[in-house]
């Protein structure tokens, strides 16, 4: 496939699938707006050649849409995995006749890994004096903390067993020599880092810019934690990836020969320092908190380096399209290391770790929950929120028809798991506490149990204004503000109003019902199991918390979220009077 950053551009270029912007614009928010009207139009790659304050071009929206993840890494990666997949449930016990007939993947694993190189085009130049200034890093929102590197490519070793992470952690500039790194838990680098503080000793890192294509989706990957990243970029780009001698000297990393940048450094122990906020994929602005520092010692980059970045925000953006892309590559492998697990779907509407489905084995009583536990327990999984199982096959993706299929059978008194005191994902505020919250799952096994409502008619309870159906058994409502009627959700959960109905969504707006994208979004970012989650009775039974319809699930803005992400107003005129300059044919 492309072994560089340029080789794919040259690719889009052939295909009509880039646009080349002459005109001069700025890093500071302009950029991003104009990134975010292409992509929410299913756009082109975009290559900003004139941008301010720098000598660099800037590359955006490469992954933007599924023919570019399509022209970035072709059928064969996909083929390979579910080749290795039908050949680990047909090699035991292994027979000569059998692994002769599987000979193609030992030929595809000799392409794996990296290879040494001598001619290195990331060592053609070297900054005389560390300035990271000279990147042109964007500034995506207007509340964001600074400029980000938003498609970095982090490279550590373990000081212990010296195994790599290659991670994609937000990086903030703070000045010329230094940024703050945002490993959030559950990630390699981070566990790196652990290691090496634990240690007193500061941690080697190299942040590398571009490369292959395969290394940035490598770098995003949910892999287990001891698979080497490099081992799945080289999968994806058919060929081992080239690293030269880094010329700092021994003990320091190998670069990645095709890389655009190579910033080298290290993180010194026990320093942290006030990082965000920044303005995520989650649509809302993940807050200030410590984090620790960077500092680089030296810059290497190609003579014509090209900056790739990309813009986060609301989805769907970039990312979301990298994500679906991941988990079709990924899933055939989820029966062979879950074996209770049949199909999974993690959904990028609610930024993924917030609401994830499955179809589970349910062979004999509460297997499938047993399923889900093991979910729960498998890497980055396990930062999943709300989990949704059914035994019967469906079609996860399509969510409104998944959710009417679990409601219709799900047996309140027994289905549903609420559990507090657990692990949150970082950039997830709905508990109001970073990195705690809670958990929950929903079954919904064998046959359907009940007809479901699809239409609401009647006389609505105080403090609700409107109430339109998402589905068949769910009901959206729009309800008084969370400041002025903290016990709405209790409230209406008893008042007998809504019965028939099996779950009910409390919204600041109605017309969240009316698209599943924006249900997605506006539900699963905005509620905490544990203190969000009401019902019209609760019973304790041998520890078990059984419920009874109604389900209400407090879905509104609450004071300590994060606000919203929205572009500033005369950022949005500058763009709209500008957009023929941007565009002139």
């Amino acid at each position: 496939m492309h072994r560089n950053l340029r080789t794919f551009i040259e690719s889009l270029r052939r295909e009509n699938d880039l646009v080349e912007i002459s005109a001069a614009v700025d890093p500071y928010l302009e950029i991003a707006e104009i990134h975010r009207r292409v992509i929410e139009n299913e756009g082109k790659a975009l290559l900003f050649t004139k941008v301010k304050g720098s000598d660099f071009p800037v590359v955006t929206n490469l992954f933007g849409t599924r023919k570019r993840i399509d022209l970035a890494f072709g059928s064969k990666p996909l083929e390979f995995v579910k080749r290795v997949v039908h050949a680990a449930e047909n090699l035991l016990p292994p027979k000569p006749s059998k692994l002769w007939e599987y000979r193609d993947l030992a030929f595809s694993a000799l392409k794996f890994g990296t290879k040494s190189v001598s001619n290195a085009p990331v060592l053609e130049s070297r900054q005389s004096t560390v300035d990271l200034e000279k990147i042109p890093l964007l500034q995506l929102w207007h509340e964001d903390g600074g400029h980000f590197v938003t498609l970095p490519l982090v490279y550590t070793e373990s000081p212990v067993n010296g195994k790599h992470n290659l991670g994609m952690y937000r990086i903030q500039r703070y000045d010329k020599t230094s940024t703050g790194i945002h490993w959030q838990i559950g990630k390699g680098g981070g566990f790196h880092y652990f290691e090496a503080e634990k240690q007193n000793k500061p941690l080697p890192v190299t942040i590398f810019l571009g490369g292959a294509p395969a290394m940035i989706l490598s770098a995003i990957a949910p892999l287990p934690e001891d698979i080497p990243e490099l081992m799945l970029a080289s999968l994806l780009n058919d060929g081992k990836i080239a690293t030269a001698k880094n010329p700092l000297g021994e003990g320091r990393h190998r670069l990645i020969a095709e890389a655009e940048f190579a910033i080298c450094g290290s993180v010194a122990p026990h320093e942290r320092r006030p990082e965000g906020p920044f303005g995520d994929h989650y649509g809302y602005y993940s807050l200030v908190h410590d984090y620790p520092v960077f500092r680089a010692d030296a810059v290497f980059q190609r003579k014509d380096a090209i900056y790739p970045a990309t813009v986060v925000g609301k989805p769907r953006q970039e990312d979301f399209f990298i994500g679906d892309y991941l988990q079709e590559l990924l899933s055939p492998l989820f029966p062979l290391v879950m074996p209770g697990v049949k199909d999974l779907w993690s959904y990028g509407e609610t930024g993924f770790h917030s609401l994830s489905a499955a179809v589970v084995k349910d062979r004999y009583a509460r297997e499938g929950l047993s399923a889900g536990f093991r979910i729960l327990g498998e890497g980055q999984l396990s930062l999943t929120k709300f989990l949704l199982l059914t035994d019967t096959p469906q079609d996860l993706r399509d969510f409104r028809s998944l959710f009417e299929h679990i409601l219709a059978r799900a047996e309140w008194h027994r289905d549903l798991f609420i559990f507090s005191q657990t692990a949150f994902d970082t950039l997830d505020y709905a508990s109001g506490k970073i990195n705690y919250g809670s958990k929950a799952i929903l079954m919904g096994m064998g046959d359907a149990k009940r007809e479901l409502k699809r239409e609401f008619s009647g006389e609505l309870p105080a403090g609700i204004k409107r109430a339109e159906p998402f589905c068949g058994g769910c009901l959206v409502v729009e309800g008084d503000n969370y400041e002025n009627d903290k016990d709405l959700a209790a409230r209406i959960a008893k008042a007998g109003k809504f019965d028939d109905w099996q779950m009910v969504v409390i919204h600041d707006d109605v017309e969240f019902a009316r698209s599943a994208e924006k249900f997605l979004w506006a539900t699963w970012t905005r509620f905490d199991p544990a203190s969000d989650i009401y019902a019209k009775d609760a019973t304790l039974k041998n520890n078990h918390i059984g419920y009874e319809a109604p389900i209400i699930i407090d879905a509104r803005m609450k004071s300590w979220y994060p606000k919203e992400v929205e572009p500033r107003e005369d950022i949005v005129k500058l763009v709209d009077n500008r957009w023929k300059e941007y565009f002139p044919f």
